[in-house]
């Protein structure tokens, strides 16, 4: 096998690089591919990476040829996979330089399963590769960008759908208790159990749940710390929300506090968010509506003849970064922060944002 490149595919978006290497060369052990990444046979975009690194849409991957590292490794093929040469995983073998080529070869793989039962296996992989939080109740996943929360028209792979891989014996899956946006990254709550949708359903609806969302806008707001109080309707072509008047049709009050943590020459800011209610699109609609839209939006962002600086990416920077709320079976508060995106950490770095700074919005009221 020569050296090959592979673009990572849209819904691999946030998949680390060992749970990328296990979904398209399953028989690739895990001390093989620790060896071909420390001694940078493995690389991402030309860099060297760990295998805990993670994989966006776009990104090359170079993969040197795959020899099988075990030695006793190298058996006579299992009964029944005579004839898998040539298929697919077979490509994962070759011969390692100094070896006798008269020897037994090294082991077939097995034969591939069936198509379903592999994308059960592939779903339930990339589920567990996100998680950042599980206990028999919860999950806490770090949804990456792009990835919808569930299904719509012209989008068919969501969170909800790969939640199916999770099924028990019973049929159940785990449910959604909320959602964010398809292009918001980090926490988002699943619940385990009916007992476990049902009370933190109503965690949610009593407000008992805190969350902060961070964003990267244009400016810098004035005050730095305020209360942004709207109602929002949705717009007549219904792709988004729009400001409206209190007693409008279907207009609901929304509340959102926010901080300004930290900003780059005046010209860009990080903002913490608090939202007190959670309206559909709330915080890119309230921020539009101060005239700070979040970087990147692409039903929001209405500033004429801004230019994107050079370095940053087009994606919109709004991560949902932590979320607090009691445990469903009353153990403790469950509290899990999720990591930057590599679109926003590209993006802090080159604005010199420290992303461990103290962020000013906790100290905001819950109403």
């Amino acid at each position: 096998m020569a050296v090959v490149t592979r673009t990572v595919a849209e819904d691999e978006a946030g998949m680390r690089l060992d749970r990328w290497f296990k979904v398209h060369y399953p028989d690739l052990s895990f001390g093989h591919l620790q060896k071909l990444v420390r001694t940078g046979q493995v690389r991402v975009d030309g860099g060297r990476v760990k295998t805990s690194s993670r994989v966006e849409p776009g990104q090359s991957v170079r993969i040197p040829p795959l020899g099988m590292e075990e030695p006793e490794a190298a058996h006579a093929p299992a009964k029944g996979a005579r004839g898998e040469a040539g298929k697919e995983g077979a490509r994962t073998a070759s011969v390692e330089p100094g070896a006798n080529p008269s020897a037994s070869p090294p082991a077939k793989p097995r034969a591939s399963k069936d198509p379903a039962v592999r994308k059960l296996e592939e779903d339930r992989a990339f589920i567990k590769s996100i998680t950042l939080f599980e206990d028999k109740d919860v999950m806490v996943l770090n949804k990456p960008f792009g990835l919808a929360v569930q299904g719509g028209s012209g989008t068919y792979r969501h969170v909800d759908g790969l939640l199916e891989a999770l099924k028990d014996r019973d049929g159940q899956k785990p449910r959604l208790v909320h959602r964010i946006d398809k292009d918001t990254s980090g926490c988002l709550l699943i619940a385990k159990s009916r007992l476990a949708a049902s009370v933190l359903a109503k965690s949610f609806r009593s407000r008992e749940a805190r969350k902060v969302y961070w964003a990267v806008v244009p400016g810098v707001p004035k005050p730095r710390q305020g209360r942004i109080s709207t109602y929002l309707a949705r717009d007549e072509d219904e792709e988004k929300m729009r400001v409206a008047r209190h007693g409008e049709d279907e207009a609901s009050h929304a509340i959102t506090y926010y901080a300004v943590v930290d900003q780059a020459a005046q010209k860009m800011s990080w903002l913490s968010l608090k939202p007190v209610t959670g309206r559909t699109h709330q915080l890119r609609a309230h921020l539009a509506h101060i005239h700070h839209p979040i970087l990147g939006d692409p039903k929001y962002f209405d500033i004429e003849n801004w230019e994107l600086p050079g370095g940053l990416q087009n994606r919109l920077h709004l991560l949902a970064r932590r979320l607090v709320i009691p445990h469903p079976r009353g153990q403790g508060v469950i509290d899990v922060s999720a990591p930057l995106p590599q679109h926003m950490a590209q993006t802090f770095a080159v604005l010199g944002f420290d992303a461990s700074q103290y962020d000013p919005i906790l100290e905001a009221p819950e109403g």
